[in-house]
């Protein structure tokens, strides 16, 4: 079980847990989970930290397919500028390694922000936590269980 896992049980929402074989050398983990659970590219939810303002660290949950605009997302979190977080920061923050990080069970909890096309779907994949493993569930409860934002921040 990851954090990830033990959080959605603990939040009593319904979810489904799906894994799939993670090829060590795919450096787009994921497109790797679309083609591997053969799901819509815009049912498929990635998980990035951003810095906003050089100060803070915020979330930004996005489709696969998409890019996430820097603007947009610093916009919604009243910042002047976003950057990618580096990779320390990421782990130390969340406890989860790139292409693994969930929004769910983070060590910190951080601001979040899921994009609007989310709300399109019935349920949507974000990962649970571990390269080769996600977890499907209602956006709606995502945003329940981490008091998140919804907004448009697709690039």
């Amino acid at each position: 079980m990851t954090p990830a896992i033990n959080l959605a049980k603990k939040q009593k929402i319904v979810f489904q847990v799906h894994q799939y074989a993670h090829d060590k050398g795919s450096g787009a983990y994921g497109l790797e989970a679309v083609s591997k659970m053969g799901t819509n590219p815009k049912q498929v939810f990635k998980t990035l930290v951003v810095n906003l303002d050089n100060s803070q660290l915020a979330v930004a949950v996005l489709p696969v397919s998409h890019k996430l605009s820097m603007k947009h997302i610093a916009k919604v979190l009243g910042a002047k500028k976003a950057t990618m977080a580096d990779v320390d920061q990421v782990l130390r923050s969340t406890g989860y390694v790139l292409g693994g990080v969930s929004p769910l069970g983070q060590k910190k909890r951080l601001k979040t922000v899921l994009d609007k096309s989310a709300l399109d779907f019935e349920n949507i994949y974000i990962s649970a936590g571990k390269r080769g493993l996600e977890i499907e569930l209602n956006p709606l409860d995502l945003i329940k269980i981490l008091s998140a934002s919804c907004a448009e921040i697709r690039g």
